[in-house]
């Protein structure tokens, strides 16, 4: 099981940091986690994942809000070699596999942006193999009793990918809920344009109409004195 440590600024670079470790048993998986945070414009936050050796790891993000909806993302292996790397993308989804043992670091860079905050979000999900290296300790509590037709092993194997399953729905819904919040704040960015400019045509129809009636009231008028 992982534990979330606190994240430390570090002011000099506007860098956070964030290791999601592992406990040192070495036999645990790290847990799957997702974040989401507000990237400030001309900033970099960079967060750091533990990472077992020979896994899989899939790291998907979103811009979810922000003039654009675009970010600059990397990501870094522990021993330093940059395996990601994309430019202003409002969304993607990368899989590392194998992985390597140590601390990978994701950035998310918003560099380019001298005005614009940007909304992000992002998942981490690990391969779950804890049903091959967990010991089957309630299974060796409990024997079965050899008159029972239902194995043990095929309760346990039907739990676990019951339990997978619903992981992987928990998941997707997430993801759903990220792109639902990106198409709300797209849809009130728009309707705060339209209602702006419908402002301006509506203005500029009324100076117009008032203009047009002046100059045909002036036409009318005649401006030549009578003589008595």
């Amino acid at each position: 099981m992982s534990a979330v440590l606190a994240s430390s600024m570090a002011p000099f670079r506007g860098v956070l940091w964030l290791l999601l470790p592992v406990l040192v048993a070495g036999l645990g998986q790290p847990q799957d986690s997702e974040l989401t945070f507000l990237l400030p414009a001309g900033r970099q936050e960079c967060f750091y994942q533990t990472a077992l050796y020979n896994g899989s790891m899939e790291v998907e993000y979103q811009v979810i809000g922000g003039a654009g909806l675009d970010v600059d993302f990397s990501v870094t292996t522990p021993s330093g070699i940059l395996l990601i790397m994309e430019r202003r993308r409002s969304d993607g989804v990368h899989t590392v596999e194998p992985t390597e043992a140590g601390d990978y670091m994701i950035c998310f860079d918003n560099s380019f942006s001298t005005i614009s905050e940007k909304l992000v979000f992002f998942e981490i999900i690990f391969d779950s193999q804890q049903g091959d290296d967990e010991p089957d300790s309630w299974a060796d509590i409990v024997e079965p009793d050899e008159l029972l037709d239902i194995k043990m092993e095929d309760i346990k194997e039907s739990i676990e990918s019951m339990r997978a399953r619903l992981e992987r729905s928990m998941q997707m819904q997430t993801v759903l809920r990220a792109f639902e919040a990106r198409d709300r704040n797209l849809q009130e960015s728009n309707i705060d344009r339209v209602n702006f400019w419908s402002a301006v045509n509506v203005g500029v129809l009324v100076t117009v109409a008032f203009l047009q009636v002046y100059m045909l009231k002036s036409l009318f008028n005649d401006k030549r004195t009578t003589r008595t």
